[in-house]
């Protein structure tokens, strides 16, 4: 059996958010790492709200806790059903970081001012290609041109993204579920990549705000991703199947 990452942080990808009539807002999702149960305080990320979790159930019946692996419902009090939503990531208060690293591999040629959606384990998130960085050796990985002036099918490269709005991901060895990520574009798939690191970056660090409303976000600041150097092949994918799910 897979090993079960109790000992992590909080990760919890949203589903579905219901409002029950009586019981309140209740929101349903997969553990993907460390747990869930009564008395906890979490975060939702977007959109940095903290609430106090009143009851955790599975299959309508209440459950002590949720581990990774287990899609749970949970009922949390003093937030409204429609502040929330599919995509928003729960973990626990006490955790860190907001932009990413992630190596990238170019399926389809981007055009000049690209923005196509970003597909990242529940959330969808429309992107904006706005610098190329540099050009890397497919074998050696060493830069083989810097500020190139385009991009073709099968490069590996470094490029800056915009995201429209924020989101939520994880590094590859915090949370892999949270770290896969595929780029489409009319039904095409245009890359496939992997989150290597994330970082706080320096306008958020200084604008004062608390780790928990730096939990797991990614705002609208540039974000560097780096060509994914395997080829699809071995990752098991074909066309518009590319999506990396957890």
């Amino acid at each position: 059996p897979p090993v079960r990452p109790h000992d992590k942080p909080l990760c919890l990808p949203l589903q579905d958010v219901y409002k029950i009539g009586g019981v309140g807002t209740l929101p349903v999702g997969r553990v993907e790492t460390g747990i869930i149960k009564a008395g906890m305080v979490i975060s939702f990320m977007p959109p940095s709200i903290s609430a106090g979790v009143y009851s955790v159930e599975m299959h309508h019946e209440r459950v002590e806790q949720g581990s990774p692996g287990d899609i749970v419902g949970f009922t949390v009090k003093n937030v409204a059903a429609e502040e929330l939503r599919r995509g928003n990531v729960v973990s626990d208060v006490a955790h860190d970081p907001a932009s990413f690293t992630a190596q990238v591999t170019v399926l389809n040629h981007p055009g000049k001012g690209y923005a196509p959606i970003l597909d990242c384990h529940t959330t969808h998130v429309a992107c904006k290609w706005t610098e190329l960085i540099e050009k890397i050796d497919r074998r050696s990985g060493k830069i083989i041109e810097r500020s190139p002036k385009f991009l073709k099918s099968g490069d590996e490269c470094i490029v800056k993204l915009v995201p429209s709005k924020p989101m939520c991901v994880e590094a590859y060895f915090a949370s892999p579920p949270l770290c896969r990520f595929a780029i489409r574009d009319l039904r095409q798939t245009v890359a496939v990549d992997l989150i290597k690191s994330v970082n706080i970056p320096i306008a958020v660090r200084s604008s004062g705000m608390t780790s928990t409303h730096l939990l797991f976000s990614v705002y609208s600041q540039p974000i560097v991703f780096r060509r994914y150097q395997q080829s699809i092949d071995n990752l098991g994918m074909s066309g518009n199947d590319c999506f990396l799910s957890g």
